[in-house]
């Protein structure tokens, strides 16, 4: 809000026959300014300014963060206007020589000592030796706080909660009775001191005023994720500073979800770090296709394979037999979701058909990794076949070895990852095979992740299709544990928190997560959402009321309400809005056929 001074209308002037020109304050400037005693009334909002008459003996830093980080319409400014020390040192002088005689006087009298006045005393010599040693500087500041409300009762509360504030700290403030227009004027960015009430104040107490000391998360490494709306101030963040770089992302549909991850991937990838993402909705295409990255789709017809049995090179800290024991479990995890569950004796079928299967090729824990072919899904369903107790498991599995399914999980791997950025699609996949899709695929990148220690990214988008599974949503949770060890930062997104909350896994997920984004939230989850962040009333109405891009960033322990913003050319390449998108198409295909008249 600004004030405009208020001009008449614009009308003949009968002496020149001419028209004033209007100016952008005549156009802008609003229609009228009504003026009280303790408040200003401009159209429909009601004003009111207050000044700070009083401080403590010392000030605690940060004491102006409550007022600053407030959850209300509020202005502060702050003048610090320099004093000329010769000045300050000759009535400090005459202000000790008044306070020494007054301790000569009692100790005359023989008056029992007045510690005020002895440290009113210390505090004058002090003061005088940093001043003497340019160390200290003395100022005068002022500082004023205009509130704005739709009825005088909100101005008031507002007030209660201020005044409340600042008076824990000891720090008293008035309205400026009949000179709210002067404050108005002295709090908005014009550089202007009407009001003109100030205390002299040296420069140690004067740098706790300093006002950005609050809920901040600008640091000098990382990307920028979004402005502070709290203070306009930047949140650049590295995510891999903190104990992990897990982040987990919570709104609801349009709540602006993909746009604020493509965001964070695309600065990524100007980093150097390499991004995976799973997307079920074919919501990267266009990212990667712009990036030079790879996407490959997985379906029933895809070309596109990977083959569960597959193993990872061996690492520096691992054993042969170690690798080929956590497959054969992943293994067994991926045929529970695949077959519906297995009873015990079925499990112990399966341990033992997988690790033979395995054996069939010539795979043992003495075996080189590098050199081997991996059996496929039908070389299982054969052991099975021919295993006592086994037969009904074989025939259940047949549909992935020769019936509909066999396309999909019978066929050797023939994706590459070597690109700095790449997208598994499996929109086009059955929604009951979703979440077998998933895990596959994020088996196969864990053992590419597991052979090559670099600095990456895995984004699960839709993390919910997994979380419906216990075998799947325990996966993830290994995942979210372990990788920081390999210098992962794993990003988990859904819409349906009610669903991802159920499974016993997603509240340590969230825990293995020191990054949190949560953007806006549907009614039916919010109170699932404020129990399971701790979030206060007005942060779960933030949350209700947000706009797009907007919500809460967790950071570890701090948080602040955050506005995702991107440059137009990041735009163009991030947008998910189908106005937009169809705006752009439509841009290309206009390009093309110019292109095509010049031929």
């Amino acid at each position: 809000m600004a004030l405009f001074p208020l001009k008449p209308k614009v009308k003949n002037d009968k002496k020149t026959k001419k028209k004033k020109e209007l100016t952008i304050p005549d156009i802008i400037a609003p229609a009228g300014l009504e003026i009280e005693q303790n408040y200003l009334k401009l159209e429909n909002k009601f004003i009111r300014t207050y000044f700070i008459i009083s401080y403590p003996e010392s000030l605690n830093t940060g004491w102006l963060s409550p007022i600053i980080n407030i959850d209300q319409m509020t202005d502060v400014s702050i003048f610090i206007h320099p004093v000329n020390t010769g000045l300050v040192l000759r009535k400090l002088r005459k202000k000790l020589a008044e306070v020494q005689a007054q301790i000569m006087e009692k100790e005359e009298k023989g008056l029992v000592r007045d510690p005020l006045l002895e440290a009113a005393y210390r505090n004058i010599e002090d003061l005088r030796d940093k001043l003497t040693q340019a160390r200290e500087k003395i100022f005068n500041f002022g500082l004023y706080i205009t509130i704005y409300g739709e009825r005088l009762e909100e101005l008031d509360k507002i007030e209660s909660r201020i005044r409340s504030i600042l008076e824990t700290e000891m720090i008293y403030m008035k309205p400026a009775l009949f000179r709210q227009k002067e404050g108005l004027n002295s709090s908005l960015p014009f550089l202007l001191d009407q009001l003109d009430i100030s205390s002299p104040m040296n420069s140690s107490p004067l740098s706790t005023s300093f006002p950005f000391v609050s809920f901040d998360l600008t640091s000098n490494e990382g990307i920028l994720y979004g402005l502070n709306r709290h203070n306009n101030s930047l949140v650049l963040f590295d995510r891999f500073s903190l104990e992990n770089a897990n982040t987990v992302i919570f709104g609801k549909s349009g709540s602006g979800k993909s746009y604020s991850v493509k965001l964070e991937v695309l600065r990524s990838l100007m980093l150097g770090i390499d991004v995976i993402i799973i997307d079920p909705e074919n919501e990267y295409q266009y990212l990667a296709e712009t990036c030079g990255g790879s996407f490959f789709k997985i379906s029933l017809t895809s070309k596109h394979h990977i083959n569960p049995f597959d193993l990872p090179l061996v690492g520096e800290d691992e054993t042969p037999e170690d690798i080929l024991r956590s497959n054969i479990i992943n293994l067994i995890g991926l045929l529970r979701i695949m077959l519906g569950g297995l009873s015990p004796e079925e499990d112990a079928i399966i341990d033992k058909a997988v690790t033979e299967t395995y054996a069939s090729r010539d795979i043992t824990p003495e075996s080189d990794f590098s050199k081997i072919t991996p059996p496929l899904m039908k070389d299982l369903g054969t052991i099975l076949e021919h295993t006592e107790g086994g037969e009904s498991l074989s025939t259940r599995l047949k549909k992935y070895t020769e019936g509909t399914y066999a396309g999909f999980l019978n066929n050797y791997t023939n994706v590459d990852m070597g690109a700095k950025l790449v997208v598994f699609n499996i929109r086009d996949m059955e929604k009951e095979l979703r979440p077998i899709a998933m895990y596959i695929i994020l088996h196969y990148i864990w053992n590419t992740i597991k052979s090559e220690l670099k600095k990456r990214i895995l984004i699960v988008d839709e993390a919910w299709w997994l979380m419906q599974h216990d075998d799947g949503a325990s996966f993830l949770y290994g995942l979210a544990k372990r990788a920081r060890k390999y210098y992962l930062g794993l990003t988990t997104i859904t819409q349906d928190v009610n669903d991802f909350m159920k499974s016993t896994y997603g509240q340590p997920i969230i825990s293995n997560s020191s990054l949190q984004l949560l953007l806006k939230q549907s009614p039916a989850t919010i109170d699932i959402v404020k129990q399971t962040f701790n979030l206060t009333d007005q942060e779960k109405y933030l949350l209700l009321e947000s706009d797009v891009g907007d919500g809460l960033f967790f950071a570890g322990l701090k948080h602040v309400a955050i506005k995702v913003v991107a440059s137009y050319t990041e735009d163009q390449v991030i947008t998910s809005d189908p106005e937009q998108l169809l705006a752009i198409k439509k841009a290309k295909e206009e390009l093309a056929k110019e292109e095509l008249t010049k031929e």
